[in-house]
């Protein structure tokens, strides 16, 4: 070989292991959060006052991991209250640049506030009626709306990844909490956040989006275990039954790490 050309061989390789060692920069990430209660950050105690009833704030598990993150853009439109018609309003958020959507919505849809009211309330039999009730709605029309609410964000961001995030079960049953509800009543509570997995995990999935099941993380967690990362009968009110900080920096947000980094 040529001295002109060996040197022009070795230059060659050097350039292509720089280039291994040195890949094309991924593409900035663009994140909208859409969803409800749960996904807005209630429950955490700390809020963006323009959000209003919303109540967004800076401790919820999408603020969270675009801090720890930092990408190109972050939006959250989540709201507490928010059931799927809304979310496929809050999609309006979501554009052709975006490449990462989570999205938790569908227990207010299967009546999730009633649920608790309900349980807290009235006898056991009261309790395991509504959570049927609540079950059925999930099984059977839950589905549909789920399916509307995720071709909606893929119409708008087509190439966009998208997180689809569960809900833990609520009590650890028998656990250490010695007043307030029955364990037949928590462990009613629990099967409807099981129905609520099926369901969603499953529309998830004929959707092709990624599905993230927070009920692992959440064990050992639950109100009436030793460690609570929930919210049980509170003040304010509304800021019960929901993740309180600790729900979203050690449940959630590792839970959307793991499949997001």
């Amino acid at each position: 070989m040529r001295p002109g050309h060996f040197i022009a061989s070795v230059v060659t390789a050097a350039a292509a292991v720089i280039a291994l060692a040195n890949p094309a920069s991924a593409a900035p990430v663009n994140y909208v959060a859409l969803g409800d209660s749960y996904a807005s950050g209630l429950g955490t105690g700390s809020y963006d006052g323009t959000s209003g009833s919303c109540k967004r704030g800076p401790l919820a598990y999408p603020a969270l991991w675009a801090a720890a993150t930092a990408p190109a853009s972050f939006r959250s439109v989540a709201c507490s209250g928010a059931r799927t018609g809304d979310v496929v309003n809050q999609a309006a958020a979501v554009t052709t640049a975006t490449n990462l959507v989570t999205v938790q919505v569908g227990g207010n849809d299967a009546g999730f506030t009633d649920v608790i009211t309900t349980c807290t309330f009235g006898s056991d039999q009261d309790c395991v009626n509504r959570v049927n009730t609540a079950k059925a709605y999930a099984a059977n029309t839950l589905p549909g709306l789920l399916t509307n609410v995720y071709g909606t964000i893929r119409s708008k961001s087509p190439s966009a990844r998208v997180v689809v995030l569960g809900y833990p079960r609520i009590y650890k049953v028998p656990g250490t909490c010695n007043v307030g509800l029955s364990d037949t009543k928590r462990a009613a509570i629990n099967s409807g956040s099981d129905a609520l997995h099926a369901t969603i995990s499953a529309r998830a999935a004929a959707a092709g989006f990624t599905y993230v099941d927070v009920r692992g993380a959440f064990t050992g967690h639950e109100i009436c275990s030793s460690d609570w990362w929930l919210n049980s009968l509170s003040w304010p009110v509304e800021e019960s039954y929901h993740p309180n900080r600790a729900g979203h920096q050690s449940g959630y947000l590792p839970a959307l790490r793991s499949v997001v980094g």
